[in-house]
């Protein structure tokens, strides 16, 4: 893998207060969320499905865009978030799911209740510790959890820039391995590379999807866009609605549940 530059070596050490309030950027504006951010690619389906569950709890769920792929795949799955707004278009796509308002670290679920816990873009959102205790609680012994994150392919220069630019804070080392508690086993990695195809607007879009962007003045929103579009245009050269391939990476961990003694 290529060096990824200016990234930090220690992924996910967000204190608990900036942590609150970044993630607070998500409670509104579900909608535009959803229609600009990707779903996950099969393989990546593939690595969470390995051991074949049929119950699977998706926390930090936000508008269901990885719930939805569970679902595809047949299993029965509740999904969890603290967003009341992105549930609501989470049971507009998946009527039929059961759905839950609260954070990962106490989710209120049935312990003993699921094969799989997953956290698709979100567990830079929780506490550690307290998440892992709250998923061990809720799997059934050698249940599995995965974590997963789509994110700018920052190993190619121009794309790194791009994330810079975007404020795109939840791009991580790949090879980090994320903070787990001792109820899990050592885990497993999984990463795929893809490419999805935007244009200017959808760039924009995509950035107005994130934290940083969501919790700036107007001020500083007029300059992130300023600079998206001198970039995109005139540093970059592309033409306005031309469609460009962006690359992308998925990477995945997953990780056995210890059995309760």
């Amino acid at each position: 893998m290529a060096e990824i530059p200016s990234l930090p070596q220690r992924a996910f050490v967000v204190g608990a207060q900036r942590r609150t309030e970044l993630a607070s950027a998500f409670q509104t504006d579900a909608e535009s969320y959803d229609k600009i951010r990707p779903s996950y690619p099969q393989e990546s389906l593939d690595f969470t499905l390995q051991h074949q569950p049929s119950t699977a709890i998706d926390i930090g769920c936000g508008s269901g865009i990885f719930t939805e792929q569970l679902v595809s795949e047949g299993l029965e799955v509740r999904a969890v978030d603290p967003s009341a707004e992105m549930l609501s278009v989470l049971s507009q796509r998946l009527p039929q799911i059961q759905i839950t308002c609260a954070p990962g670290e106490d989710t209120g679920l049935a312990s003993d209740s699921a094969d799989l816990v997953t956290y698709a873009q979100a567990w830079h959102w929780v506490d550690h510790p307290k998440a892992s205790a709250e998923a061990a609680r809720l799997l059934h012994d050698g249940g599995w959890l995965t974590l997963l994150w789509n994110q700018l392919d920052v190993s190619i220069p121009w794309v790194h820039r791009l994330a810079r630019i975007m404020h795109a804070g939840d791009v991580h080392r790949p090879e980090l391995e994320p903070p787990l508690g001792a109820q899990f086993q050592k885990p497993e990695h999984g990463i795929w590379h893809w490419s999805m195809p935007l244009e200017f607007q959808e760039i924009i879009e995509l950035t107005k999807s994130r934290s940083y962007y969501r919790r700036s003045s107007e001020a500083t929103r007029a300059k992130v866009e300023a600079n998206l579009d001198w970039y995109w245009h005139e540093h970059l050269g592309h033409e306005q609605g031309e469609k460009v391939q962006v690359p992308y990476l998925t990477h995945a961990w997953r990780s056995r549940r210890r059995t309760r003694r």
